[in-house]
């Protein structure tokens, strides 16, 4: 009887797993059943009816400017176009369309765009020899083309013959009579290893001929660095180069480890020496955006300090209870380029808004710049990020652009090779892989040339000491000198 019993039992229990993997195999054919119901986008069937009239069915141009071309305007990779597409360009005739199309949609329509050229249109370009201006015409010599050993970030000109730069990754190398050494520097600083964080500016001391301090800001990980859970934060050292070797470092500007961070983007960072001898740096908003109107967070704002990272006393937040008394500006989201005016004294600073907005600002001693509170530019999912673009007590820019070109580093001419463009100021641009000239009044933009463009992402922007215009570039890594062309 027990025996008869167990076979009942197991046959009962074979029945129910049986059952068991019937339903499984049901619901799995459901479902390829419901994924083969799934509708094929059209992506050409997408670009008659929404491109069409405006930009030709061939993509030639009709109405407007044709998307078969070498020159992208507003960025040539996928994500720029993308929101191009989606959510418009102000200024322009392009109208947003993520009302009609949905997400999927709207990358079928780009990629269907990209697919239709004749080459990629974010594939890396020969740079170029020459360049036409208003004023010159300009020759344009590769210096460094190969050799780095990741993206090569700020350069500084320690005397007539030699050059700094750093790389993103934690690298610092001398470049000597326009060639880069093989032989990184040893002995610097580990730094973190992913996203937008990693080695940034670089300053030498206003007497470096006699104390030999040489600056940089990196991000700092209270750890290896290799993922973003690791907490970091921005911080400035010194030190001096011998040869190839980094010595004598000293902290400048560290904040305690609770206020490093996990996740972190946006770090910041550019550096400038000024008239008076003050070192200012940037932190950018970290992805914190809670905490740049917060005295007690370093995230979007701007610091001034002494060369040995003393505070001055005269920093506007100093005695503030939970205060960083480092800082000098708050509310920028993401400054990216320092400059001090060489006339007029005034500084000015670069400034990356999220999907537009990007910003040039004149810094002043505790002024408030608004973000987020106040700004010009949208979230990257085209909703807006505040419906503030001004309120008393926060300050307005000097000029905006919409869409965003990913200001860089801030330049003043001040060689002799280009005596039309003395005191002008330079602006690199990463999105639209820009170098704009801009003729500056005391307060405002006077004129605004693009002088190169679609050759790379531009990260730095240096005056030679033979008077020339020195560019840094990520993709391709390089680094190229622009004279005259009748030199």
């Amino acid at each position: 009887m027990a025996y008869d019993s167990m076979l009942l039992y197991l046959g009962q229990t074979m029945n129910f797993i049986l059952s068991l993997v019937f339903v499984g195999l049901l619901l799995a054919c459901t479902a390829l059943a419901q994924e083969d119901k799934t509708p094929v986008i059209d992506a050409g069937k997408l670009y008659e009816t929404y491109c069409a009239a405006c930009h030709g069915i061939n993509m030639e141009g009709a109405q407007h400017t044709p998307l078969r071309k070498d020159n992208w305007a507003y960025g040539r990779d996928r994500l720029r176009m993308y929101r191009s597409v989606m959510f418009g360009i102000p200024n322009t005739d392009m109208i947003p369309w993520s009302q009609l199309l949905t997400e999927e949609q709207g990358y079928a329509l780009v990629d269907y765009i990209i697919e239709s050229q004749d080459s990629p249109p974010n594939a890396e370009r020969e740079l170029p020899t020459q360049l036409k201006t208003r004023d010159y015409l300009i020759k344009v010599e590769t210096v460094v083309v190969e050799g780095f050993n990741s993206s090569p970030w700020s350069l500084e000109f320690i005397d007539e013959r030699r050059a700094l730069v750093t790389e993103r990754r934690g690298g610092l190398r001398w470049i000597v009579d326009g060639k880069l050494d093989p032989q990184p520097i040893e002995g610097v600083p580990a730094t973190t290893q992913y996203g937008d964080s990693g080695f940034y500016d670089l300053e030498i001391h206003p007497d470096y001929k006699s104390n030999g301090w040489i600056y940089f800001s990196h991000v700092h990980p209270l750890g290896d660095g290799s993922t973003r859970d690791t907490p970091a934060m921005t911080r400035v050292i010194r030190g001096r180069v011998e040869g190839h070797h980094w010595v004598d470092q000293e902290v400048i500007f560290q904040l305690d480890d609770a206020r490093h961070f996990v996740q972190g983007t946006r770090w910041g960072s550019r550096m400038l020496f000024d008239m008076h001898g003050y070192l200012y740096f940037s932190i950018g908003d970290i992805g914190r955006n809670d905490d740049v109107q917060q005295l007690q967070f370093p995230a979007g704002k701007s610091y001034r300090i002494f060369p040995d990272g003393s505070i001055p006393p005269d920093n506007p937040f100093v005695g503030v209870e939970g205060g960083i008394e480092e800082i000098f500006t708050i509310g920028n989201r993401n400054i990216q380029g320092l400059a001090q005016h060489p006339v007029t004294g005034v500084i000015w600073a670069t400034e990356h808004g999220p999907l537009g907005g990007d910003e040039l600002n004149i810094l002043q001693k505790g002024n408030n710049y608004g973000w987020p509170v106040i700004t010009h530019g949208l979230q990257y999912t085209g909703d807006r990020v505040s419906p503030l673009t001004h309120k008393e007590g926060m300050e307005q820019p000097v000029k905006f652009w919409t869409p965003s070109p990913a200001l860089s580093a801030i330049e003043f001419y001040t060689g002799h090779l280009f005596p039309k463009w003395k005191n002008n100021a330079f602006v690199a641009t990463l999105a639209f892989e820009e170098i704009k000239r801009l003729n500056l009044g005391k307060t405002r933009v006077m004129s605004e040339e693009v002088i190169m463009k679609n050759h790379g992402r531009l990260r730095d922007i240096k005056t030679g000491p033979e008077g020339g215009i020195w560019v840094v570039l990520n993709n391709p890594h390089s680094v190229i000198r622009l004279i005259p062309q009748d030199i």
